[in-house]
């Protein structure tokens, strides 16, 4: 938790701020009447903003995650690097070699979210999300026990409902332009964990196995999920910042995913009413996963829990816009870019490329 222990207490601090420099209570910026693109936070972040009591909203958002390469810690390895010297933690039991055969190279994780909140009055806003998910990895088998030959490639998918999210946005503070909402929630484990698929193994066979953490679509827990949002506004400026959290309750199949901190600080420039541009900084340290699934093993980093885990910083730009006037007024359509800046990584480990995250919103 190195990075985001620092983040969050800076981020603490920036929160609990405003408290101390705005004494009024006016309506939080969430319910003007003026249509403005800054309204919400960037279309990555979740539970940013809360409704006036009574006001309904919908949303979709369609995130693509790509992966591609392999680190240990912050360093860049090749397939040949791990499958030659890196030990196989399942090397004793039948048919496993003594180090890594099969190694990743490049993931791809397509995410649609459907979102729905409601405000029953002017402090809470109650949302739940699901997930539609989409993953694909693709492999190089190193042929026999040793050596440098690569025997062959091979994909691997599983698709399916990922784990749905339930929360409330509890409005803690209200000033002029700027307000603070604790966000408190519930993931229940509704995705699955007991994915299959074909692989290729080092001996030349393709038989169907459990497939690695990395590949399931759900946690198989019920993970609480605390948070806190603040989002500001002066002028066309606007700017925010959420410390957000993943803890895990209890195992599934043997194993518990690794718990959660995220960090985000934004910013944005609105030119004109309808489109905003923003900036976003998100900071996330992730434990490795704790116990073992015993149906999942092989000469493959991804069986291994304790190759899982690390900390991301990832720099994002996207732009806002919301319709002003006509049949589609009100409807908002956002998109965000992101890269990573920094990845040191409980390895090896699959490294991040690129995130692709865009959507819509309505409330009504």
């Amino acid at each position: 938790m190195k990075i985001t222990t620092i983040v969050a207490m800076a981020l603490c601090l920036g929160l609990a701020a405003p408290a101390f420099a705005d004494g009024s209570h006016s309506h939080s910026h969430s319910g003007d009447k003026i249509l403005r693109a800054d309204g919400h936070a960037p279309i990555g972040v979740m539970g940013d903003h809360r409704h006036a009591a009574g006001k309904i909203m919908f949303s979709y958002r369609f995130m693509r995650m790509n992966m591609e390469g392999n680190r240990i810690g912050t360093t860049d390895v090749s397939p040949l690097q791990i499958a030659t010297p890196v030990p196989n933690r399942f090397f004793g039991q039948p048919l496993q070699p003594p180090t890594l055969r099969v190694v990743p190279t490049e993931m791809t994780m397509d995410m649609h979210m459907f979102g729905a909140m409601y405000a029953p009055n002017n402090r809470v806003t109650l949302m739940a999300m699901l997930p539609y998910i989409t993953k694909e990895m693709d492999h190089l088998t190193f042929a026999g026990p040793a050596g440098p030959g690569v025997l062959g490639g091979f994909r691997t998918k599983s698709e399916g409902f990922g784990d749905v999210k339930v929360s409330a946005l509890i409005g803690l503070w209200e000033g002029q332009n700027s307000s603070v909402h604790a966000n408190l929630g519930l993931s229940l484990p509704t995705g699955s964990t007991s994915e299959t698929d074909d692989i290729l193994t080092p001996l030349n066979t393709r038989p169907t196995v459990r497939l690695p953490y990395a590949m399931q679509l759900g946690s198989g827990t019920y993970d609480v999920l605390p948070g806190i949002t603040f989002m500001g506004r002066s002028g066309n400026l606007g700017y925010g910042a959420q410390l957000t959290g993943v803890f895990r309750l209890g195992s599934d199949n043997g194993y518990t995913l690794g718990n959660e901190v995220k960090a985000n600080v934004w910013g944005s420039v609105q030119p004109a009413p309808w489109i905003s541009l923003s900036g976003r900084l998100e900071a996330m340290s992730l434990d490795d996963i704790s116990g073992i699934d015993p149906f999942i093993r092989g000469p493959v980093q991804t069986a291994d829990p304790n190759n899982y885990g690390g900390d991301i910083v990832t720099a994002y730009l996207g732009v806002n816009t919301i319709v002003q006037s006509g049949a589609l007024r009100g409807h908002r359509f956002a998109v965000e870019f992101g890269m990573p800046v920094y990845q040191d990584l409980n390895g090896p480990q699959m490294k991040r490329d690129w995130t692709l995250i865009a959507g819509w919103q309505k409330a009504f």
